[in-house]
């Protein structure tokens, strides 16, 4: 079994396309088994016989999944891939992506 932590609690969780794994999720979101809401990411295994070129045999990879469904689909991007992408994302380069204050507020009143 792996675990699921915001980095205040930390509870028992598996996603089942990629058990065993030891999920983070952000610290401002919620822990509850009930309530999922977030976008979790793991340290994976090395990449072997990863199917892209330039992920060779050995590179540290990231899993990215969704907590809301514990069968959800799993990417696997290397450390150097997330890096560019928070990068990206420090640097305001998604910024449309985020949601509107009515969009957070409305969320915030179903929980």
């Amino acid at each position: 079994m792996g675990t699921l932590t915001n980095g205040r609690t930390t509870i028992p969780y598996d996603n089942w396309t990629a058990p065993h794994l030891n999920w983070r999720k952000a610290g401002r979101t919620d822990l509850d088994p009930i309530l999922k809401d977030c976008v979790i990411l793991a340290e994976a295994p090395p990449a072997k016989n990863h199917p892209h070129h330039g992920i060779p045999d050995g590179t540290r990879m990231i899993a990215i999944s969704d907590d809301k469904d514990p069968a959800a689909p799993v990417l696997l991007m290397s450390r150097v891939e997330m890096t560019e992408f928070f990068d990206g994302v420090i640097a305001g380069d998604f910024d449309e992506f985020r949601a509107t204050k009515d969009e957070l507020d409305a969320a915030a009143a179903t929980t």
